[in-house]
């Protein structure tokens, strides 16, 4: 037990230190081992202050995916807010930073997204996590091209699984980082400048 785990703390707080707890667990053991109680015991604390904390295992994954998107998605709209204004360098940096995700955060990202196809209230917030990037990328190439709004919308969703796809080749080892990125951002450039 640590002393930041025995000390009472700010709510705030005692929520990092456990998602942050949480990350070592999947890291070191995967997200089978992760349950509330196994938290509790590794952060220090009882096990209902891992349940005031997160209701459940399905809220616990939800909340360490989210802080993890969150930094991301911070991450890549303060990427885009600096880069040119051409359709290539916003395809660039998007693609760089999708990749980037899954090697800075790891395969924890990958682990984390498929324990979260366990129950019906973990798919929907993967499906709304999916739907944000989808409107991300719709706002991000609007600007570049001529595409109806319908038909953007729906690219952006094949970019989305495209991105998923090559970071798991990525992941696996099949192909690195820059290529992986520079892959994905040509894959964009064609086929938002193709005519609907």
């Amino acid at each position: 037990m640590t002393e930041t785990s025995s000390k009472r703390l700010p709510k705030a707080m005692r929520h990092e230190q456990l998602l942050e707890t949480a990350m070592m667990i999947v890291r070191e053991q995967g997200t089978d081992a992760l349950t509330l109680g196994y938290l509790a015991e590794r952060a220090g604390v009882s096990k209902p202050i891992a349940y005031e904390h997160f209701k459940s295992r399905s809220g616990l994954l939800i909340a360490l995916y989210k802080q993890i998107d969150d930094q991301q998605v911070a991450a890549l709209l303060h990427a885009l807010k600096r880069t040119r204004h051409r359709l290539e360098d916003v395809a660039r940096v998007v693609s760089s930073a999708y990749m980037n995700c899954y090697t800075s955060v790891g395969p924890e990202w990958h682990a984390i997204s498929a324990a979260l196809k366990g129950d019906e209230e973990m798919e929907a917030f993967q499906q709304e996590l999916l739907d944000n990037y989808v409107t991300t990328y719709c706002d991000a190439f609007a600007p570049y091209c001529d595409l109806p709004k319908d038909e953007l919308h729906l690219r952006c969703v094949g970019i989305v699984g495209a991105a998923e796809a090559t970071s798991r080749e990525m992941i696996r080892g099949r192909v690195d980082e820059a290529t992986a990125a520079a892959s994905l951002a040509s894959l964009i450039v064609k086929w938002l400048s193709a005519k609907a």
